[in-house]
């Protein structure tokens, strides 16, 4: 396995805990309680997916999360006390892959980081499935087998996520996909009532494509019913 993990919380116990669990399971992990310790860490090596908590005594994961999305596209996974939506979709626009709302199971965040890797490095490193093609859409192109995404022909850098929505919609121009089935076919998980992760993504995917709030050109939103790229 060999992936390098950097793990920043406030709480040492955490910190030795999750790291005790991603040791044992075959992860490098880099340790950090303060913003100040994370950001030193990132200069020395680059790691493979990062869990952020939000809550630090010299700043937030909210704004790690940031300068992270301002040089890689690694996956993020945030922890927080606050289980407030506002919180969750915040992180998520921010660049974020998954959240975790505090108290959790070590075994699932070490779940949830195997799925982040694993779709990474689907997107990033095996070669491409076999059908893979290039969709071409009023000025956007997005090539599947490259992992690229154009905007009149200017690279727009995305995340595996983020790529992963695009592809799928692509994939289903012409029809209406629901939230609910986005989510089950990106995130592999069961859709829960209520859960804004797709919302936030398709926000920030907006936000990449310079999408206008009122009449986007790409992804638009059928109420009550899910997103839809028109033919």
């Amino acid at each position: 396995m060999g992936e390098r993990i950097l793990i920043v919380d406030d709480e040492q116990a955490i910190v030795d805990v999750l790291a005790l669990y991603l040791e044992n399971d075959g992860y490098t992990v880099d340790k950090c309680c303060t913003a100040a310790q994370a950001r030193a860490c990132l200069e020395q090596s680059e790691p493979d997916l990062a869990v952020l908590d939000v809550m630090l005594p010299d700043g937030d994961g909210f704004q790690l999360c940031r300068e992270i999305r301002q040089r890689a596209f690694y996956p993020v996974i945030l922890l927080t006390a606050k289980g407030a939506d506002e919180d969750k979709i915040r992180g998520l626009t921010l660049g974020a892959d998954d959240y975790m709302t505090k108290p959790f199971n070590p075994l699932e965040v070490v779940a949830r980081v195997k799925t982040q890797l694993r779709r990474y490095h689907c997107y990033n490193s095996l070669p491409p499935k076999q059908g893979a093609r290039e969709y071409e859409i009023r000025g956007l192109t997005v090539n599947q087998e490259k992992h690229t995404c154009f905007l009149f022909g200017k690279e727009v850098q995305l995340t595996p996520t983020e790529f992963s929505i695009l592809c799928y919609l692509c994939e289903r121009q012409g029809k209406v996909v629901s939230s609910e089935e986005l989510f089950e076919a990106v995130w592999g998980e069961k859709f829960l009532t209520n859960n804004n992760t797709v919302m936030a993504h398709i926000g920030r995917l907006r936000e990449k494509l310079k999408e206008p709030a009122k009449k986007p050109r790409f992804i638009k939103t059928v109420w009550g019913v899910g997103y839809t790229i028109e033919e």
